[in-house]
C-alpha cells in the first residue's frame, strides 16, 4: 500500500508534502507531484500538511480520483526507482491524465 496524489495538486505543487517526507520519495512532474509506491514507507507524515487535500491512502482515496492511483504508479514506469526526488529535480513529464486536463484553477 502507498499514498496517492490525485487531481487537487495539479497546477498547485504546494511542495509542503516535499519538505515533510522523511525518505524522499515525492517527486516533481511538470504539472503535479507523483508519491513513488516502492519508495513510499507508507508512514503518512505527507497527508496531513497539503494544503488542499490532494492526499490520499491508497485505499482512501475519493472514487472521483481514484484514476490518479494508476497516474502515480505509472509516472515512473520509464524513471524506474532513481532512490530519491531530490537529485532528480523537476521531471519534465507528466502522467497522461494529468497531462490532459485542462489549467486547474485554485483559490489564492
Amino acid at each position: 500500500m502507498t499514498y496517492v496524489i490525485a487531481q487537487p495538486c495539479v497546477d498547485l505543487k504546494d511542495r509542503a508534502c516535499v519538505d515533510e517526507c522523511p525518505v524522499d520519495c515525492i517527486y516533481e512532474g511538470k504539472r503535479m507531484l507523483y508519491i513513488h509506491p516502492d519508495e513510499c514507507v507508507d508512514c503518512g507524515a505527507c497527508e496531513p500538511v497539503c494544503p488542499v487535500e490532494a492526499i490520499y491512502y491508497e485505499d482512501d482515496t475519493p472514487s472521483e480520483w481514484k484514476e490518479y492511483y494508476d497516474a502515480n504508479v505509472h509516472f515512473f514506469d520509464d524513471l524506474g526507482s532513481p532512490g530519491g526526488a531530490a537529485k532528480m529535480g523537476v521531471i519534465d513529464k507528466d502522467h497522461p491524465l494529468v497531462a490532459a486536463l485542462p489549467p486547474q484553477e485554485h483559490d489564492e
